[in-house]
């Protein structure tokens, strides 16, 4: 898991910045590679969930990241994520 803390203040670059955010976490969460997205009601502390096999490889999913410049992550390793989600994977068929 991985908590980032985002800035106080949100510059016009870091807004700017959002959809594109959005846009890659939407990929990344379609990939499998981030399995939770949260922020905090404040805006102050984003936290993610991430499925790697090393600490490296998130590093690499955090440095992909549009806004990664403007947050301090603090990476957390976990023996297991539950949740209650049911994510369905669609047939093209």
């Amino acid at each position: 898991m991985v908590e980032f803390e985002l800035p106080e203040e949100l510059s016009d670059d870091f807004l700017a910045l959002i959809p594109e955010q959005r846009e890659v976490v939407d990929r990344l969460m379609t990939q499998g590679k981030i399995r939770s997205y949260a922020l905090s009601l404040d805006r102050s502390v984003l936290w993610v969930v991430m499925e790697a096999v090393s600490e490296f490889e998130v590093m690499e999913i955090i440095a992909s990241l549009p806004l990664c410049d403007f947050m301090h992550p603090y990476v957390s390793e976990l023996m297991y994520h539950n949740s209650t989600e049911v994510y369905h994977q669609f047939s093209l068929n």
